[in-house]
């Protein structure tokens, strides 16, 4: 359960890339730099060094514990157990990915180009860790400009690019993100996650989704659902460390 589970983890955001391999690099270069947040969009990123959260994380009858530490804009690194034991894990720097299968004795070493084979879309490091974060995701392209429009309390930014249409919905009271959507009308496929139970970090007081609700959308089959609830997230409390070791007679996959 717990390698599905990752992969699930990492298989939402890559409905962030582009279904056409054409209009996204997506080698050890791509998007190092990060498009800047438009002045009219009134979300408020979470401002951290390091961030650590653990929970749960739900998938169809499935269930298990995740642990969750991100170094800002450098490292994400993720753990997946049921039952207090480890099934895997992931270490993700801006231009690598490192996976490591427990149940089945197997590990992966390399980059991105990895996760788009595994589920047919690309991705990068900014769209995994603004979905984790519930952060506002800022377009690939500084020349794709946004259109920003308030209803009420809710302020709808949203943009097309590389074939997407991206909405983000701004929850004005609290600042924050609390719904994304990508579509990708030619093949019908769609992401949205939906941040709920927002609580205030410690040292901040900055409010942050305790609970995300991922479903992806593919064509015309039934919808996969991600539950994630952490019960605890600190942000720079210590200095994280996030290891990561291949035990000897692991396989590599290719």
């Amino acid at each position: 359960m717990s390698n599905r589970l990752l992969l699930v983890l990492l298989g939402a955001t890559l409905m962030l890339g582009s279904c056409n391999r054409k209009l996204l690099s997506i080698g050890s270069k791509a998007n190092k730099t990060t498009v800047p947040m438009p002045e009219s969009v009134r979300a408020a990123n979470v401002d951290f060094r390091f961030l650590a959260a653990k929970g749960k994380a739900q998938f169809d009858q499935q269930s298990g514990n995740i642990n969750v530490r991100i170094r800002k804009d450098s490292v994400i690194w993720i753990s997946a157990s049921l039952i207090g034991v480890e099934g895997g894990r992931i270490y993700i720097t801006r231009d690598s990915v490192q996976v490591l299968d427990k149940l089945h004795r197997e590990y992966y070493a390399g980059d991105f180009a990895y996760l788009s084979k595994r589920l047919n879309v690309p991705v990068n490091f900014d769209m995994l860790q603004a979905l984790l974060l519930g952060n506002y995701l800022a377009p690939l392209s500084a020349a794709t400009q946004p259109t920003v429009t308030t209803d009420g309390p809710v302020q709808r930014v949203n943009y097309e690019q590389a074939g997407l249409l991206v909405q983000q919905l701004v929850n004005l009271e609290r600042g924050r993100i609390q719904q994304l959507q990508v579509q990708v009308p030619a093949s019908e496929n769609k992401l949205t996650v939906d941040y709920s139970d927002f609580r205030p970090l410690e040292r901040t007081a900055q409010p942050f989704a305790h609970s995300s609700l991922v479903q992806v959308q593919q064509g015309q089959a039934a919808p996969s659902t991600l539950t994630i609830t952490y019960r605890s997230v600190d942000v720079d409390k210590e200095r994280l460390q996030f290891p990561f070791s291949v035990p000897k007679g692991y396989a590599r996959k290719k």
